[in-house]
């Protein structure tokens, strides 16, 4: 399928914007260009926004759609390579994901790279789920309906913080709702060398990435890192995995799904069509776009009812 035309406007209005040269860039420069982001206008109203903090002092906001005491809990991870993005830079995302799902949403700000490199971030958000549930009361929530859920990088963190907790005996997610997930170091897909440029995210954008997360790229495999490669994906949750067309990450994530099926695991793959990676976030602006979220917060509201 085409390229939506909203996300080809977007495309088009980000012309020239992305050349940065990923051989000589730093993170707080890239972080200073990328964190921006698109304004969305006045933020969507909910019941309550709460600042947070876990984990040793991380930040984190709490979105409740409601005042419906004991709502559902998800824990979400924001993308950004590991490098960059911020609970600020996926406000809207996360409105719309707690208007959607009717779960209280809790978006955490894990470390990030090159300065906290691998695996700080995969340990900041499982021990970010484990005090949040053992917080319930004090937020009034009902943990036993506990999601995870991310997008791009943070679909990666979702991934590993499930994981983890499965290893370390709980507490366990209920469901993974994972938005065009990292899932694979090698950066080896067919979808890697058909939108290796010119697709908002780049080959050597996602190379430079995993420089800065893992130290040096190429690396050792770690499946914490590349959950791909993993062994224990039959033990997975309930899981929605949404890939964009139109991305290098799609193979791998669709693999993912693949493999965890194959393993056992209970997953729903949904392609979206003419989309580009990072488009939940452009919801506001693609209509195409806000539809799939749409769809995927539906599919929260179901498991966790």
């Amino acid at each position: 399928m085409a390229l939506d035309p909203h996300m080809q406007a977007l495309l088009e209005q980000f012309a020239g914007a992305f050349a940065l040269d990923f051989q000589q860039l730093d993170a707080v420069t890239y972080r200073n260009f990328a964190d921006q982001g698109l304004a969305a206008g006045e933020p969507l109203p909910l019941a309550e926004v709460r600042e947070l903090r876990v984990a040793g002092g991380l930040p984190a906001r709490l979105y409740r759609p409601t005042n419906e005491p004991g709502l559902p809990l998800l824990v979400f991870f924001h993308g950004g390579g590991f490098v960059a993005g911020t609970i600020d830079t996926h406000d809207d995302l996360c409105r719309r994901i707690a208007l959607g799902s009717g779960a209280a949403v809790v978006s955490v700000g894990y470390r990030l790279a090159p300065e906290a490199p691998f695996p700080a971030a995969p340990e900041d958000c499982t021990q970010a789920v484990a005090e949040l549930v053992a917080r319930a009361v004090e937020l009034d929530v009902d943990a036993t309906r506990l999601a995870l859920a991310g997008d791009s990088a943070g679909g990666n963190l979702a991934i590993a913080a499930a994981r983890l907790l499965n290893q370390r005996g709980g507490p366990l997610p209920g469901a993974l709702c994972l938005l065009y997930p990292v899932t694979d170091q090698s950066c080896g897909s067919a979808s890697y060398r058909e939108f290796a440029e010119g697709h908002f995210l780049e080959a050597a954008m996602m190379h430079w990435f995993w420089r800065q997360y893992l130290g040096s790229w190429p690396a050792p495999l770690d499946v914490l890192a590349s959950p791909l490669h993993a062994a224990d994906l039959g033990a997975l949750p309930r899981t929605l995995l949404v890939s964009a067309e139109c991305d290098p990450l799609r193979d791998e994530g669709e693999a993912l799904a693949e493999r965890a099926r194959a393993a056992g695991a209970e997953v729903e793959l949904v392609r979206a069509e003419g989309m580009l990676h990072g488009f939940a976030s452009f919801a506001p602006f693609v209509p195409r776009a806000q539809a799939y979220l749409d769809d995927a917060a539906a599919w929260l509201r179901e498991v966790l009812r």
